[in-house]
């Protein structure tokens, strides 16, 4: 029987995966555990991407609550937004977040235009 000469790639498919994994930490130069935790790994991000939005909305949120109270601009966050929406002042929660933040005269005056 002839000797057959194998191709190159699933070495460069174990290369990449190797690649992938060489900063994880544990047995990352074992072909099969460094494939379990590639495939963990992209488990990890992709859950987390949605778990970054819902969290940064959550801040902004804190934020718009916090400077409506301190300011007397409404009693509560839900008042704010809730007249915002009848204004059709659509502004979201991320400006209005970095609006409360850097300038709390621009919130007010965005208030008192919502509340006439």
């Amino acid at each position: 029987m002839t000797r057959v000469r194998r191709g190159y790639i699933a070495r460069r498919r174990r290369t990449k995966i190797r690649l992938f994994a060489s900063t994880f930490i544990g047995a990352s130069r074992l072909t099969r555990t460094a494939t379990q935790q590639k495939m963990r790994a992209l488990v990890s991000s992709h859950r987390d991407r949605g778990r970054q939005k819902r969290d940064f909305r959550r801040l902004w949120i804190t934020r718009i609550n916090a400077a409506a109270r301190e300011n007397m601009v409404f009693y509560s966050y839900s008042k704010f937004i809730h007249n915002l929406y009848k204004k059709k002042l659509l502004l979201n929660r991320k400006i209005l977040a970095q609006i409360a933040i850097s300038n709390k005269n621009c919130l007010y005056m965005i208030s008192n235009k919502i509340s006439k």
